[in-house]
């Protein structure tokens, strides 16, 4: 993959997206109207962008709490290493899954080293859906535990500073 030369199109263009995607059924024409270009033009600028790895994520950031999934939990196992990618991999294809990965122990205080956020409408229904994973994958004997959030904060993706002004944007507290 070879360096990509980055132009002042492209700087608009990755400031603007970083607001988020509009919720417009042809939201690419909506980002071009409000930088200068066509929609062909900003499909076409950020299929390079991906590709050359200038942008190596493009994804949706959901506020589950508006969808009604106020309870939270990140469900934490000790998985033998030998089997973390196999486990991690059949937990991520739950749908109440939205969010699975490995991380190092840190013994002795931490034996876990799998994390999968669950989402419910309740912490019953997350405690039910994370017993449903120990016994689907035959993990009753391993070690886990879940971690229920207790606030929220503001997700949102990556920001990056505008060179032209030297403005930085940071994430909002809602």
């Amino acid at each position: 993959m070879g360096m990509m030369d980055i132009d002042n199109e492209d700087l608009a263009l990755v400031e603007t997206i970083c607001g988020g995607l509009p919720l417009d059924p042809r939201p690419y024409h909506v980002l071009g109207e409000r930088i200068g270009l066509s929609e062909d033009d900003v499909i076409k600028r950020l299929q390079n962008m991906i590709e050359s790895g200038v942008i190596r994520r493009f994804g949706v950031i959901v506020q589950h709490r508006r969808l009604g999934y106020t309870a939270n939990g990140m469900s934490v196992w000790n998985i033998p290493d030998e089997r973390v990618r196999e486990i991690g991999e059949r937990m991520g294809h739950f749908p109440y899954v939205t969010l699975c990965y490995h991380r190092p122990r840190n013994l002795p205080e931490w034996p876990y080293n799998l994390f999968a956020m669950v989402h419910g409408s309740d912490r019953d229904t997350v405690q039910a859906q994370v017993n449903e994973l120990a016994n689907e994958l035959e993990l009753l004997d391993v070690e886990h535990d879940v971690l229920f959030s207790r606030r929220q904060f503001k997700q949102c993706g990556a920001r990056y500073g505008n060179k032209r002004r030297g403005v930085h944007e940071q994430c909002k507290f809602d």
